[in-house]
């Protein structure tokens, strides 16, 4: 296990991550380790347990702390000393594990060791024009950062979309800085591209990219910085992957989220007549051993080892097959990541149809709480996972609870249909479901056929009629399926508390504001290449709110011009499928273009959305949307 410690849902991004694991800083930490000789580490801030484990190079001969309570701990694999020792070592160079030290650098000065040089780590800063706040290092806006799986290899291409939405709080001057890795690790470009001026749409396609750089077919991660933001640190971007060799295959996924984890879930195990392919992504500047990461059937306990090493920021095709043979849907897999990678993508080949969705973090931090199983009435149903129903004369919706916690033993499910008036047409107990279980179900199977034959969504609900235990961070993997052209798509994410006064920890939530302020920014991208964009909106609510939503479409272009706005109404508990080419005139959409974008928006209540695309030919994409 890599010892870092990355993101909680309490304190948020641990921004001494960030700026250790930036690639700049993996360059520069590399160059200081191959100088600086024997070292002695003073770690006043606590953090030597990620700088070595980012930096293992480091000829570590003793580490230092001034707290005397903290003498004796292990940090970083050395128990502490006392920095009254310091004078003593026998080293080359002494090692302030600090940014922004000056001033602690200069009073650590009359303890250093005869003839040693003292270093900081402002050494390994990022460059002054790659810092949004350079008055202040460890802002969280400095590290504005995230992954993204990309390819052009003949066969495949990628395309990210965004907008720069951050223009909204405020930023001016808003630019993007590239580091592509190929499939080894070895970087094959690096670049600067500018943001809208505005809140205009942007997309960078992978054919542009290779043929910008003269580059020949690659698979690899593309890092991206954003630098000079406001109102958010995170890096959002929906990411589509299609077909350029004439075949079939269409996909789309929500952004990589940028924080490692010990643990993903929600990797399904193949078909007999598919294959399940891990995108495994070296996400820091050391070598991932051999040994460190591990597959394993959900619940079975028994990981299994990949017995291989995978460079700084490599890539591997992982096939869960050569680990776990013989598993099969609808079984799931847990992927032991020991914090080396972010949210990686997986791909399932089927005939000559590939598609492309990701894994979840699962927490280790969560344990059953007690306070869900008696929920005031003022929460209703409380906790709730909202998906898509599509249209049942073309699809099949299947969905299979995932657990998604390392605490995880059981999970006592129901699942609620509802039609787009927000009727509810059936319910429908799942039971007390072990971590290990295979309860996909069936959305045809629990309807007759002339139900929902446009389209709804479904919740999955916890349901203690028969006990069991819960944690609210209840997640499933959604499979949609073209019962005639055999394309799918899959999706997975997580509960909230929706659309009710009264609150229950942090929950309800939205992306800003707290109840009764809960709100809606979702962002749709617009189609590419002759396919149609559309959505499902779901206006879920735990306990009855108002009557129908006031949502307001607004489409923009690739500049943040607003060119037309639509108004929509939601009944509560109901759906809509929403086509833009259907709600705005088709000059504006000509003019907004591949790069313009809606913006989904509602001040009353905060809506949940599935984003795609349709190539008319039977391909699709669908994955959830994401907001700001």
């Amino acid at each position: 296990m890599l010892d870092i410690e990355t993101f909680d849902n309490l304190r948020g991004g641990n921004v001494v991550y960030k700026a250790l694991s930036h690639p700049h800083a993996a360059r520069r930490l590399a160059a200081l380790s191959a100088s600086a000789g024997p070292v002695a580490v003073f770690d006043p801030d606590g953090i030597a347990g990620p700088l070595l484990a980012l930096c293992p190079a480091l000829d570590v001969r003793g580490l230092y702390v001034q707290d005397v309570q903290a003498v004796g701990q292990m940090r970083g694999g050395h128990a502490a000393l006392a920095l009254t020792e310091l004078s003593q070592a026998t080293v080359q160079t002494v090692l302030l594990a600090a940014f922004d030290a000056g001033r602690l650098a200069e009073r650590l000065a009359p303890l250093l060791p005869r003839g040693a040089a003292l270093l900081t780590l402002d050494g390994v800063k990022l460059p002054p024009d790659w810092q949004t706040v350079p008055g202040r290092y460890l802002d969280a806006r400095n590290f504005a950062t995230n992954f993204v799986f990309f390819r052009d290899d003949g066969h495949f291409a990628t395309r990210l979309t965004t907008a720069n939405y951050w223009a909204g709080y405020g930023a001016q001057g808003v630019r993007f800085q590239y580091i592509l890795h190929a499939l080894e690790g070895a970087v094959l470009a690096e670049w600067e591209d500018a943001a809208p001026s505005g809140p205009g749409g942007y997309v960078l396609d992978s054919q542009e990219v290779r043929q910008r750089f003269g580059l020949g077919p690659f698979t690899g991660q593309l890092f991206i910085h954003a630098i000079g933001v406001a109102g958010h640190d995170v890096v959002k971007y929906a990411l589509d992957t299609y077909a350029t060799d004439g075949g079939p295959s269409l996909s789309c996924t929500h952004d990589a989220n940028a924080w490692p984890s010990a643990r993903f879930a929600g990797l399904p195990a193949p078909r007999p007549d598919e294959h399940v392919v891990l995108w495994v992504q070296n996400s820091h500047g050391v070598t991932i051993p051999a040994g460190a990461l591990a597959l394993d059937r959900m619940g079975a306990g028994q990981p299994v080892r990949l017995q291989r090493d995978i460079p700084p920021y490599a890539t591997l095709a992982l096939d869960v097959a050569e680990l776990l043979p013989g598993l099969h849907w609808p079984a799931q897999i847990e992927f032991h990541a020991g914090r080396h990678v972010v949210r990686p993508r997986y791909e399932v080949r089927r005939g000559n149809r590939t598609r492309i969705a990701h894994v979840n973090v699962e927490r280790a931090d969560l344990v059953p709480d007690p306070g869900i199983k008696t929920l005031p009435e003022a929460l209703g149903r409380g906790f709730l996972l909202p998906f898509p129903v599509l249209p049942r004369q073309r699809f099949k919706t299947l969905v299979l609870p995932t657990p998604m916690a390392e605490s995880e033993d059981n999970t006592p499910l129901r699942l609620d249909v509802f039609g787009p008036d927000g009727r509810r047409v059936v319910e429908h107990f799942m039971g007390d479901l072990p971590r290990l279980h295979n309860g996909v179900v069936d959305i045809d199977a629990l309807l007759p056929d002339d139900v929902l034959a446009d389209g709804g969504h479904a919740e999955l609900v916890y349901d203690f009629r028969f006990g069991g235990e819960a944690n609210g961070w209840m997640h499933g993997l959604f499979r949609f399926e073209d019962k005639l052209s055999g394309h799918a798509a899959e999706s997975s994410f997580g509960a909230h508390i929706f659309n009710t006064i009264m609150v229950y920890k942090n929950e309800p939530q939205s992306y800003t504001g707290k109840p009764p302020g809960l709100s809606t920014r979702l962002f749709l991208k617009l189609g590419f290449g002759g396919r149609a964009t559309f959505c499902t909106l779901i206006y879920p609510a735990s306990a009855p709110w108002v009557e129908h939503s006031s949502t307001y479409l607004e489409l923009y272009d690739a500049h943040g011009a607003r060119l037309e706005t639509a108004k929509i109404s939601i009944p509560c508990s109901g759906s809509v499928m929403v086509r833009p080419t259907e709600m705005f005139a088709a000059t504006n959409v000509m003019e907004a273009g591949e790069r313009g974008y809606v913006l989904i928006r509602d001040t009353t209540c905060r809506l949940f959305g599935f984003h795609g695309v349709d190539d008319g030919a039977g391909g699709f994409s669908f994955d959830h949307m994401f907001g700001f």
